[in-house]
């Protein structure tokens, strides 16, 4: 998968890396921004209690 979205990328590999750097921090921040607040909203969070003995 990685290597045919490398030769996919257009230009030389110094401008195919920038562009892989580019197209991760994106995805990344779609997942942060709005992904994860959404599933986390479906997700119940677990009752935690600790007792003192």
């Amino acid at each position: 998968m990685y290597g045919a979205l490398w030769r996919v990328l257009p230009g030389p590999w110094w401008l195919r890396l920038l562009l892989l750097l580019v197209l991760l921090a994106a995805v990344l921040f779609v997942l942060v921004e709005w992904v994860f607040p959404l599933v986390n909203e479906l997700v119940p969070a677990p009752d935690v209690t600790v007792e003192e003995q």
